[in-house]
């Protein structure tokens, strides 16, 4: 159970903080612009692994999940119990960002720009490098290690610097999901869900492709 808590906790701080920054900056006039609230979903990514990530491995993330356990770092049965904490964690911050910033009319939920095709295809390969980063970083579904979560946070931050403005570089269903429903913005939804679940399930073997056998799987080859 202090595993889920974990989930639950960190993907509450997750959303919190990262739609926070959105929905702060739209309140503001601007004051967070948009390179603050990509640094602030790498910080706060970046913190939680070293504050959860020798509790639960600091997932976050129901695509990373499923990512680990395809690629064996985590058992199949646990991942009900993460995927649950992390969407209960997620709309327990939209939540109170609602209560908070009852006006604000998305409270940072992930809507395409353009077509729903080119969102759809920047998300999976968003997701696709952010997993392909978590694996090289990580030795386990549990990590706690001193370059992990500067790596991990970093990427997050890049992706969201550079693909924010088209695609809102969600590659977190809970992420996405939460302030989605919250807000009433259900259009488009599935281009958030979907696609980093598919970029998830690509870079386990484009791990094994790239890295020594045995990377990617504890009990066999890749």
């Amino acid at each position: 159970m202090k595993r889920i808590f974990a989930e639950f906790l960190g993907t509450f701080a997750l959303v919190f903080a990262g739609t926070g920054a959105i929905v702060i900056n739209n309140a503001s006039n601007g004051a967070v612009t948009h390179a603050g609230v990509a640094l602030t979903f790498g910080l706060i990514v970046m913190a939680m692994i070293y504050t959860m990530g020798d509790v639960s491995g600091a997932h976050l993330n129901p695509a990373v999940t499923l990512g680990f356990a395809v690629a064996q770092r985590f058992k199949w049965a646990e991942v009900p119990g993460y995927v649950t904490a992390q969407v209960l964690g997620a709309f327990a911050a939209s939540g109170l960002m609602r209560v908070l910033f009852p006006a604000d009319a998305k409270l940072g939920a992930t809507l395409p720009v353009g077509p729903a095709s080119q969102s759809f295809i920047l998300e999976v390969v968003l997701t696709a490098l952010l997993m392909l980063v978590i694996l090289s970083v990580s030795t386990g579904a549990k990590e706690k290690g001193i370059t992990a979560g500067i790596a991990i946070g970093g990427v997050i931050a890049l992706e969201a610097m550079f693909a924010g403005p088209i695609s809102g570089a969600s590659m977190n269903p809970a992420r996405s999901l939460a302030p989605a429903v919250v807000s009433g913005n259900l259009d488009h939804l599935w281009v958030y869900v979907a696609a980093p679940l598919l970029g998830a399930l690509l870079a386990v073997p484009a791990c094994c492709a790239i890295r020594e056998p045995g990377c990617c799987v504890q009990r066999a080859a890749c």
